[in-house]
């Protein structure tokens, strides 16, 4: 496995260490799991997107009010 320089935040950095310690996991599969389930997420978002790529459009005001109307807001 290639190794990486990441720059982190302090709080992120802090909250890793304390999880692998906790998991008794290192943290490159910790970041690793956690970049798998993101590149995951987004390849089911595409997939979602292609989908509904032909549905009807409308304005973030149209949206508002439709809202209005159906007496959400």
């Amino acid at each position: 496995m290639p190794k990486i320089t990441l720059n982190l935040e302090e709080t992120i950095l802090q909250a890793l260490n304390l999880k692998a310690s906790e998991t008794k996991q290192p943290i490159a599969e910790l970041v690793n799991d956690a970049l798998n389930v993101s590149l995951q997420e987004d390849l089911e978002d595409l997939k979602s997107w292609e989908g509904r790529k032909g549905e009807e459009t409308y304005s973030y005001e149209e949206f508002l009010e439709s809202l209005n109307k159906e007496q959400v807001i």
